[in-house]
């Protein structure tokens, strides 16, 4: 879904964008091409969406949801580089106002090669998934068992083949 929203270009902005939802179409600098958009897609009155084009290329850099209702915006999904594709998301999963969890595509290929997971909700990152050889799947994993904030303990995909191999 990321991919999708981010990825569209110019066509979305304009009247096309009216037609489909309530919101804002923003051009700040004047030069003709939308630069923010505050969407209230299910028409409560509350932006439920802020999109951006920040370079003003006419192509979406961030998006900002809020994916549950509560008039909070809890999601953010950023393309960093420029090339259409996410690079990096972060979330508010149980609405406490806390990320819970951010996801990163290092080296631009469209997997996410670390992710970073908040399970126990104390606003504390315990668990780490990393994917080292970019064929889109985690191999290396570190977890924070007891809450203390220290990786207690931390397992190694080798061969690739979605088993553990080595757990330490």
């Amino acid at each position: 879904m990321w991919k999708q929203i981010i990825g569209v270009g110019l066509s979305l902005f304009g009247s096309e964008l009216s037609d489909l939802v309530d919101g804002d179409i923003l051009d700040t600098d004047g030069n003709g091409i939308a630069d923010s958009v505050a969407i209230d897609s299910d028409g409560d009155g509350v932006v439920d969406s802020f999109a951006m084009d920040s370079n003003g290329d006419g192509v979406l850099d961030s998006l900002a949801m809020d994916s549950n209702g509560d008039g909070v915006l809890d999601s953010l999904a950023m393309d960093n580089d420029g090339d259409g594709i996410i690079d990096s998301i972060a979330m508010d999963y149980n609405g406490d106002g806390m990320i819970d969890s951010v996801a990163f595509d290092t080296d631009g290929n469209g997997n996410f090669d670390s992710v970073a997971f908040d399970y126990g909700g104390d606003g504390r990152i315990d668990t780490f998934a990393f994917d080292g050889n970019g064929d889109g799947r985690f191999d290396s994993f570190a977890f924070d068992m007891n809450g203390d904030g220290a990786i207690d303990v931390v397992a190694f995909d080798t061969d690739s083949d979605g088993y553990i191999d080595y757990l330490v």
